[in-house]
């Protein structure tokens, strides 16, 4: 009996320090859970995200495609497109504010930016879009398609060679870098303006300012 209690006493003794040992393994540093979070990194912009792959590199990455854009089609093709809505932004945020205040001779004025459209007619509304397909045409050798956008593997998205000021000139690469980024934020900032912009004047019926 005795030297049955002896060994009940030692495999409570033992079974105590493994889970002791157990505790302690849990507070200390794995070197495979590292992996898995440098795997599975969140998002900066949406923090219970993980973070997309195929954003990174490119100039304004903050993490941020919620529905997986990046995934699905090519990401040079997404940042064309995104540069070009956005320059397109910022001159229809200009336009529809000027609108209120400015007249083209032989135009009859109207406060409501959102009814210039209708002033002006078809014909004229036309010619942009014409002459914005032209532009798109000839800035990158007729190829507009995504499948063809990027046949020349060194070509910059959104870079069509216009900068008539210099401004790009004599800069080193972080600097153009730094001046891509505020292009980029001024005109996340503007598609979302210009939405802003068209909505008050439906929903109120008044102009803008």
């Amino acid at each position: 009996v005795a030297t049955q209690k002896k060994r009940k006493r030692k495999m409570y003794k033992t079974a105590a320090a493994l889970s002791l040992l157990a505790s302690a393994s849990a507070f200390a540093p794995q070197s495979g859970s590292r992996s898995v979070t440098s795997l599975d990194a969140m998002s900066k912009a949406v923090p219970f995200l993980t973070e997309p792959k195929n954003t990174k590199g490119f100039v304004g990455d903050v993490g941020f495609d919620p529905l997986g854009f990046s995934d699905n089609f090519d990401m040079k093709w997404l940042r064309e497109a995104e540069i070009k809505h956005s320059r397109a932004a910022m001159l229809a945020c200009l336009g529809f504010w000027q609108q209120q205040y400015v007249t083209i001779p032989g135009y009859t004025h109207v406060d409501d930016s959102n009814l210039a459209p209708a002033v002006v007619g078809a014909s004229a509304m036309l010619q942009i879009v014409f002459w914005g397909g032209v532009m798109e045409f000839w800035t990158n050798k007729g190829n507009v398609t995504a499948e063809t956008m990027f046949s020349d593997p060194d070509r910059v998205p959104g870079d069509i060679g216009f900068d008539p000021m210099g401004l790009s000139v004599g800069k080193s690469q972080e600097e153009k870098d730094r001046m891509a980024l505020r292009e980029l934020k001024n005109g996340r900032l503007a598609m979302l303006a210009i939405g802003g912009m068209i909505h008050h004047n439906w929903v109120t019926g008044d102009p803008l300012f």
